[in-house]
């Protein structure tokens, strides 16, 4: 992953806001998984590789230690897992 990608982070969630592109970087393994809803009970629906780009609306939801990101299908991740 390129060096100037950066982690969402308390200091940067004011930064975070609807129709904003994101990407996706796990540092655990290749890719996110995107779930059906925010927090980890609810089922993944699928799995982004690192590096692909998706796009929050500005929903977000703190749920199971994490915030939660709504993108533009419905669909949430966890914020720990998206950059800018």
């Amino acid at each position: 992953m390129s060096s100037d990608f950066n982690k969402i982070n308390e200091e940067s969630l004011e930064n975070v806001t609807g129709g904003v592109r994101r990407t996706v970087h796990n540092d655990s393994v290749n890719y996110a998984n995107v779930r059906c809803g925010a927090g980890l009970k609810y089922e993944v629906e699928y799995k982004v590789y690192n590096g692909t780009e998706v796009y929050t609306t500005g929903r977000v939801k703190y749920a199971d230690g994490y915030d939660w990101y709504e993108l533009d299908d419905g669909c949430w991740i966890a914020g720990s897992l998206i950059g800018y």
